[in-house]
Protein backbone atom coordinates (compact mmCIF):
# COMPACT_ATOMS: atom_id res chain seq x y z
CA UNK A 1 0.00 0.00 0.00
CA UNK A 2 1.43 3.07 -1.12
CA UNK A 3 1.75 6.52 1.30
CA UNK A 4 -1.40 8.39 -0.12
CA UNK A 5 -3.16 5.20 0.26
CA UNK A 6 -1.82 4.96 3.77
CA UNK A 7 -2.90 8.62 4.11
CA UNK A 8 -6.55 8.11 3.52
CA UNK A 9 -6.97 5.54 5.70
CA UNK A 10 -5.64 7.19 8.54
CA UNK A 11 -8.01 10.42 7.46
CA UNK A 12 -10.70 7.84 7.99
CA UNK A 13 -10.01 6.48 10.80
CA UNK A 14 -10.28 9.95 12.83
CA UNK A 15 -12.85 11.15 14.68
CA UNK A 16 -13.75 14.45 16.44
CA UNK A 17 -14.77 13.86 19.92
CA UNK A 18 -16.24 16.75 22.31
CA UNK A 19 -16.36 16.47 26.05
CA UNK A 20 -18.04 18.61 28.54
CA UNK A 21 -15.75 19.41 31.60
CA UNK A 22 -16.33 20.34 34.88
CA UNK A 23 -13.97 21.15 36.97
CA UNK A 24 -12.27 23.11 40.13
CA UNK A 25 -9.62 25.73 39.06
CA UNK A 26 -8.35 26.30 42.23
CA UNK A 27 -5.03 24.55 42.17
CA UNK A 28 -4.79 24.69 38.62
CA UNK A 29 -2.39 27.59 36.77
CA UNK A 30 -5.47 27.98 34.27
CA UNK A 31 -6.94 25.96 30.78
CA UNK A 32 -3.61 26.61 29.06
CA UNK A 33 -1.25 24.12 29.02
CA UNK A 34 2.20 25.47 30.61
CA UNK A 35 5.21 23.62 30.81
CA UNK A 36 6.19 24.00 34.88
CA UNK A 37 2.50 24.26 36.48
CA UNK A 38 -0.27 22.03 36.63
CA UNK A 39 -3.08 23.35 34.17
CA UNK A 40 -6.40 21.86 32.85
CA UNK A 41 -5.36 21.49 29.56
CA UNK A 42 -2.08 20.10 30.26
CA UNK A 43 -3.69 17.36 32.96
CA UNK A 44 -6.46 16.17 30.56
CA UNK A 45 -4.01 15.74 27.15
CA UNK A 46 -2.35 13.47 29.62
CA UNK A 47 -5.12 11.61 30.63
CA UNK A 48 -6.17 11.41 26.81
CA UNK A 49 -2.69 9.88 25.63
CA UNK A 50 -2.76 7.09 28.14
CA UNK A 51 -5.77 6.02 26.88
CA UNK A 52 -5.24 6.33 22.98
CA UNK A 53 -1.30 6.47 22.95
CA UNK A 54 -1.41 9.62 21.65
CA UNK A 55 0.22 12.74 21.38
CA UNK A 56 -3.31 15.20 21.65
CA UNK A 57 -3.55 19.09 22.61
CA UNK A 58 -7.38 19.19 23.39
CA UNK A 59 -8.65 22.72 22.60
CA UNK A 60 -11.13 24.48 24.80
CA UNK A 61 -13.85 27.11 23.97
CA UNK A 62 -11.61 29.86 25.82
CA UNK A 63 -8.76 29.71 28.22
CA UNK A 64 -10.03 30.22 31.98
CA UNK A 65 -7.37 31.71 34.03
CA UNK A 66 -5.44 30.46 36.87
CA UNK A 67 -8.40 29.81 39.87
CA UNK A 68 -11.52 30.16 37.17
CA UNK A 69 -13.60 27.18 37.13
CA UNK A 70 -15.77 25.70 34.70
CA UNK A 71 -19.57 24.17 35.12
CA UNK A 72 -19.46 23.38 31.46
CA UNK A 73 -16.13 24.02 29.59
CA UNK A 74 -16.57 22.82 25.93
CA UNK A 75 -13.43 21.02 24.81
CA UNK A 76 -12.77 18.91 21.24
CA UNK A 77 -9.75 16.93 20.06
CA UNK A 78 -8.87 14.47 16.76
CA UNK A 79 -8.01 10.82 17.61
CA UNK A 80 -7.69 7.80 15.62
CA UNK A 81 -9.00 6.01 18.41
CA UNK A 82 -12.02 3.48 18.03
CA UNK A 83 -13.38 3.84 22.29
CA UNK A 84 -16.47 4.26 21.97
CA UNK A 85 -17.40 7.67 23.13
CA UNK A 86 -19.56 6.50 26.51
CA UNK A 87 -16.34 3.92 27.25
CA UNK A 88 -14.14 7.21 26.80
CA UNK A 89 -15.60 9.07 29.79
CA UNK A 90 -15.68 6.68 31.74
CA UNK A 91 -12.17 5.91 31.27
CA UNK A 92 -11.05 9.47 31.73
CA UNK A 93 -12.60 10.25 34.95
CA UNK A 94 -10.78 7.52 36.02
CA UNK A 95 -7.69 8.81 35.13
CA UNK A 96 -8.34 12.35 36.15
CA UNK A 97 -8.15 13.93 39.40
CA UNK A 98 -11.92 14.64 41.16
CA UNK A 99 -10.97 18.14 40.50
CA UNK A 100 -11.81 17.64 37.26
CA UNK A 101 -14.90 15.61 35.51
CA UNK A 102 -15.76 14.53 32.26
CA UNK A 103 -19.85 14.98 31.84
CA UNK A 104 -20.44 13.96 28.59
CA UNK A 105 -18.30 12.67 25.26
CA UNK A 106 -19.84 12.91 21.77
CA UNK A 107 -18.46 12.26 18.46
CA UNK A 108 -19.13 15.69 16.05
CA UNK A 109 -18.64 16.57 12.65
CA UNK A 110 -15.27 16.83 11.74
CA UNK A 111 -15.73 21.00 11.00
CA UNK A 112 -16.91 21.37 14.69
CA UNK A 113 -14.24 23.08 16.84
CA UNK A 114 -15.06 23.83 20.36
CA UNK A 115 -13.05 27.74 20.01
CA UNK A 116 -13.93 28.42 16.66
CA UNK A 117 -17.89 27.46 16.18
CA UNK A 118 -18.55 28.96 19.97
CA UNK A 119 -21.67 31.89 19.16
CA UNK A 120 -21.61 32.85 22.79
CA UNK A 121 -20.76 31.99 25.96
CA UNK A 122 -21.98 32.92 30.29
CA UNK A 123 -20.40 33.62 32.94
CA UNK A 124 -20.74 33.76 36.57
CA UNK A 125 -19.35 35.50 39.23
CA UNK A 126 -20.35 35.31 42.74
CA UNK A 127 -19.53 37.45 45.94
CA UNK A 128 -20.24 36.12 49.32
CA UNK A 129 -21.82 39.29 51.28
CA UNK A 130 -21.84 37.56 55.16
CA UNK A 131 -20.12 38.69 57.57
CA UNK A 132 -17.98 35.37 58.01
CA UNK A 133 -17.48 33.32 54.69
CA UNK A 134 -18.12 29.37 55.65
CA UNK A 135 -13.77 27.95 55.07
CA UNK A 136 -15.76 25.20 52.91
CA UNK A 137 -17.17 27.98 50.26
CA UNK A 138 -13.83 30.19 50.54
CA UNK A 139 -12.32 28.99 47.69
CA UNK A 140 -15.44 29.41 45.50
CA UNK A 141 -16.73 32.95 46.19
CA UNK A 142 -15.04 36.31 46.44
CA UNK A 143 -15.86 37.03 50.39
CA UNK A 144 -16.91 41.30 50.42
CA UNK A 145 -19.03 41.71 53.80
CA UNK A 146 -18.71 45.68 53.40
CA UNK A 147 -21.44 47.83 52.92
CA UNK A 148 -22.18 47.93 48.27
CA UNK A 149 -25.59 49.91 47.55
CA UNK A 150 -26.86 46.78 45.05
CA UNK A 151 -29.45 48.58 42.91
CA UNK A 152 -26.44 50.91 41.59
CA UNK A 153 -24.54 48.34 40.80
CA UNK A 154 -27.80 46.51 38.81
CA UNK A 155 -28.48 49.19 37.00
CA UNK A 156 -25.12 49.52 36.30
CA UNK A 157 -25.03 46.00 34.89
CA UNK A 158 -27.75 46.58 32.71
CA UNK A 159 -26.05 49.42 30.82
CA UNK A 160 -23.60 47.04 29.06
CA UNK A 161 -26.32 45.33 27.06
CA UNK A 162 -25.59 45.33 23.22
CA UNK A 163 -22.24 46.18 21.17
CA UNK A 164 -18.97 48.01 23.13
CA UNK A 165 -15.77 48.80 22.75
CA UNK A 166 -14.06 46.38 25.62
CA UNK A 167 -10.76 48.27 25.73
CA UNK A 168 -11.22 49.74 29.21
CA UNK A 169 -11.94 46.16 30.69
CA UNK A 170 -9.50 44.01 29.49
CA UNK A 171 -5.76 42.85 30.29
CA UNK A 172 -2.66 42.93 28.20
CA UNK A 173 -2.82 39.30 27.37
CA UNK A 174 1.07 38.10 26.69
CA UNK A 175 -0.48 35.34 24.37
CA UNK A 176 -2.74 37.07 22.15
CA UNK A 177 -5.24 40.22 22.21
CA UNK A 178 -8.38 38.21 23.57
CA UNK A 179 -9.46 34.67 23.62
CA UNK A 180 -11.50 35.55 20.32
CA UNK A 181 -10.62 35.96 16.62
CA UNK A 182 -9.99 38.46 15.06
CA UNK A 183 -8.20 40.41 17.68
CA UNK A 184 -10.73 43.23 18.05
CA UNK A 185 -11.83 44.24 21.56
CA UNK A 186 -15.53 45.07 20.24
CA UNK A 187 -18.22 42.30 21.78
CA UNK A 188 -21.64 42.02 22.02
CA UNK A 189 -23.24 41.61 25.57
CA UNK A 190 -26.89 39.54 25.39
CA UNK A 191 -27.33 39.79 29.30
CA UNK A 192 -25.82 41.55 32.33
CA UNK A 193 -27.46 41.49 35.55
CA UNK A 194 -26.25 41.07 39.59
CA UNK A 195 -29.08 39.11 41.40
CA UNK A 196 -29.23 37.69 44.67
CA UNK A 197 -29.35 34.17 46.14
CA UNK A 198 -29.55 33.87 49.83
CA UNK A 199 -26.06 35.38 51.08
CA UNK A 200 -24.57 35.62 47.83
CA UNK A 201 -24.56 38.54 45.09
CA UNK A 202 -24.56 36.94 41.74
CA UNK A 203 -23.51 38.76 38.13
CA UNK A 204 -24.62 36.58 35.53
CA UNK A 205 -23.08 37.57 32.19
CA UNK A 206 -23.87 36.47 28.58
CA UNK A 207 -22.24 37.70 25.11
CA UNK A 208 -20.46 36.22 21.95
CA UNK A 209 -16.87 36.49 23.58
CA UNK A 210 -14.81 37.96 26.44
CA UNK A 211 -11.83 39.33 26.61
CA UNK A 212 -8.77 38.65 28.95
CA UNK A 213 -9.91 39.54 32.49
CA UNK A 214 -12.82 41.36 31.11
CA UNK A 215 -15.16 39.67 33.60
CA UNK A 216 -13.28 40.04 36.51
CA UNK A 217 -12.63 43.71 35.45
CA UNK A 218 -16.09 44.74 35.10
CA UNK A 219 -16.80 43.17 38.94
CA UNK A 220 -14.06 45.08 40.14
CA UNK A 221 -15.97 48.17 38.72
CA UNK A 222 -19.50 47.45 39.91
CA UNK A 223 -17.85 47.60 43.19
CA UNK A 224 -16.74 50.88 43.07
CA UNK A 225 -19.96 51.95 41.53
CA UNK A 226 -21.54 49.94 44.86
CA UNK A 227 -19.35 51.63 47.11
CA UNK A 228 -20.32 54.99 45.61
CA UNK A 229 -17.08 55.84 44.28
CA UNK A 230 -18.75 55.79 40.58
CA UNK A 231 -22.32 56.53 39.89
CA UNK A 232 -23.74 53.85 37.15
CA UNK A 233 -23.92 56.53 34.22
CA UNK A 234 -20.04 56.37 34.56
CA UNK A 235 -20.20 53.21 33.01
CA UNK A 236 -20.67 55.00 29.53
CA UNK A 237 -17.97 57.42 30.49
CA UNK A 238 -15.57 54.31 31.16
CA UNK A 239 -16.74 52.25 27.88
CA UNK A 240 -15.65 55.48 25.87
CA UNK A 241 -12.54 56.26 27.34
CA UNK A 242 -10.94 52.89 25.91
CA UNK A 243 -7.86 53.05 28.65
CA UNK A 244 -8.24 50.02 31.20
CA UNK A 245 -7.14 52.60 34.32
CA UNK A 246 -10.04 54.33 33.74
CA UNK A 247 -12.22 51.56 35.24
CA UNK A 248 -11.79 49.19 38.74
CA UNK A 249 -9.56 47.09 40.05
CA UNK A 250 -9.32 43.14 38.71
CA UNK A 251 -11.61 41.09 41.16
CA UNK A 252 -10.46 38.00 42.30
CA UNK A 253 -10.14 34.60 40.20
CA UNK A 254 -11.91 32.52 42.87
CA UNK A 255 -15.65 33.86 42.15
CA UNK A 256 -15.79 33.26 38.54
CA UNK A 257 -17.58 30.36 36.93
CA UNK A 258 -17.20 29.61 32.98
CA UNK A 259 -21.20 28.36 33.38
CA UNK A 260 -21.92 27.43 29.38
CA UNK A 261 -20.96 27.82 26.23
CA UNK A 262 -23.07 27.95 23.23
CA UNK A 263 -23.02 27.32 19.35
Amino acid sequence: MDEAANSRDSKDRMRNLKLILSYDGSEFAGWQVQPDSPTVQGTLASAIGRITGEKVLPQGSGRTDAGVHALAQVVTFVTESSVPAANFGKALNDLLPSSIRVLEVVEVDSRFHARKSARGKTYRYRIYRAGICPPFLARYVWHYPFPLEEASMEEAARLLVGEHDFTSFTAVDPERGSEDAPPSNVRTIFSSAWGRQDDELVYTVKGNGFLHHMVRNLVGTFILVGKGTLQPNDIARILGARNRSAAGATAPANGLYLVNVQY
